[in-house]
């Protein structure tokens, strides 16, 4: 397997996309159907914790899961999230991180491969929230030239799968792919993988 990317790129450009939300757009919907923004961002918050302690080899002891409740949410998500994703970065700097296995949720998986699910995530959702808050998302070539061959390598899901594989349903990671145009850049071809129409607006 190709060497992880760095994730610090991504989750920086998450960063600044998660602080500029405002109140007022945390009902607005996303492209996870399920999901309104407040949802979506208790997801990211969630989610980047577990996949620090992923890469720590640490478990999570209580900490909050992916889930994607908004009333789950703190109100210090603005600084909470950016800097939560800071530490995801750098655990997953860590040589130590690529070795052996880690717990990905609920699977077991080679640290190369759950540092690909974290990165992957982290690019994709960061799309569902600029899509859903009407940013602009600079995404990051290398991360996505990374995720792209990681997820075209899985068989597509049925069309009446439900859940993905950090448990949203609809739109979720893995879900039902979207057909895109023949001349889609990298980021439009992963996002139509992922069960995403890099069309949507909110």
């Amino acid at each position: 397997m190709s060497t992880l990317p760095d994730l610090t790129p991504t989750a920086r450009e998450l960063a600044r996309l998660v602080a500029a939300v405002d109140d007022e757009q945390l009902t607005g919907p996303t492209p996870c159907p399920d999901y309104r923004v407040a949802d979506l961002l208790d997801h990211i918050h969630g989610l980047t914790i577990a996949f620090t302690h992923a890469a720590t080899k640490e478990p999570l002891s209580g900490a909050p899961g992916p889930s994607g409740d908004g009333a789950r949410l703190p109100d210090s998500f603005r600084t909470d999230i950016p800097a939560e994703l800071d530490a995801l970065a750098a655990a997953w700097l860590d040589p130590a991180a690529l070795e052996g296995t880690t717990m990905a949720g609920p699977i077991e998986m080679p640290g190369p491969e759950a540092g690909l699910v974290a990165l992957d995530e982290i690019v994709v959702h960061a799309w569902d929230l600029a899509a859903a808050t009407g940013q602009v998302y600079a995404a990051d070539p290398t991360a996505v030239d990374a995720c792209l061959g990681f997820v075209a390598a899985f068989e597509a899901p049925q069309e009446d799968s439900d859940a993905d594989s950090a448990g949203e349903s609809g739109g979720g990671l893995f879900g039902p792919p979207v057909a895109v145009a023949d001349n889609a850049s990298a980021l439009e071809r992963l996002l139509g993988l992922t069960g995403r129409d890099p069309a949507w607006r909110g």
